[in-house]
């Protein structure tokens, strides 16, 4: 953030919600079955999504917290075919490299179940896509600004923003390939920011399918300790 320093100014709560106990498990349940429709995909139609609708779920996406409210991230939104093509030529360079054997035997073994190889047409088809930064420092009055827990808050963010690109009727595919650092200069990002992931957006293929292994999700008890105490 570039603005002046801020001081600390209470307000009250704008904003509450007043469920009974019943509503909030119904709530509750109404959410996780709707993430569970929830499905990565990597067979993107080419319909096209209004530019509207992703700057909705981004600016969902900045209502995240983040430490010391520094919001250290930054999201380029690309629908040019040819910057796009930019974007898949350089990341399935990365790719063939990763899956050349850069990527090592136990990582390439782990990702077998799901069917991946360096070939990205998603990256083309998909209408948007998505490119995350994440800021290690910003500016105020001239001055570099240390950003604090940027990876937590960036992620944070990212995962507000597929919940919000889902909830819009929306298919995503978060992308990774490594070294990213291509993406400052394609983008046009400053050296302070990291670009730490690729996000295909769109609607999925009428042939869209999805990997197996990816439906079989940990139990609650694999994944949820509580220490609940004397009632």
């Amino acid at each position: 953030m570039t603005d002046a320093a801020p001081t600390y100014q209470a307000l009250p709560l704008p904003d509450r919600a007043d469920f009974d106990d019943a509503q909030m498990l119904e709530k509750a349940g109404q959410f996780y079955a709707h993430m569970r429709a929830r499905h990565t995909i990597r067979d993107f139609s080419d319909r096209p999504v209004p530019k509207q609708v992703i700057e909705a779920c981004v600016l969902a996406a900045g209502t995240a917290p983040s430490g010391a409210n520094q919001q250290p991230w930054h999201f380029v939104a690309i629908r040019d075919p040819a910057m796009k093509a930019k974007v898949r030529a350089a990341a399935e360079e990365e790719e063939q490299r990763f899956y050349d054997g850069g990527g090592g035997d136990a990582w390439l073994k782990a990702l077998e179940p799901i069917g991946t190889d360096a070939s990205k047409p998603h990256l083309d088809i998909a209408p948007w896509l998505i490119v995350v930064f994440a800021q290690r420092w910003g500016e105020r009055d001239g001055a570099r600004v240390k950003h604090y827990y940027v990876p937590e808050s960036v992620g944070i963010a990212t995962g507000v923003l597929i919940t919000a690109l889902h909830t819009a009727g929306l298919s995503v595919l978060t992308h990774t390939p490594n070294p990213m650092k291509f993406l400052n200069g394609l983008c046009d990002r400053p050296d302070n920011e990291k670009p730490i992931m690729i996000l295909a957006v769109g609607h999925p293929a009428e042939n869209a399918t999805v990997p197996a292994v990816a439906k079989q999700k940990k139990p609650l008890a694999r994944v949820l300790t509580t220490f609940e105490g004397e009632s």
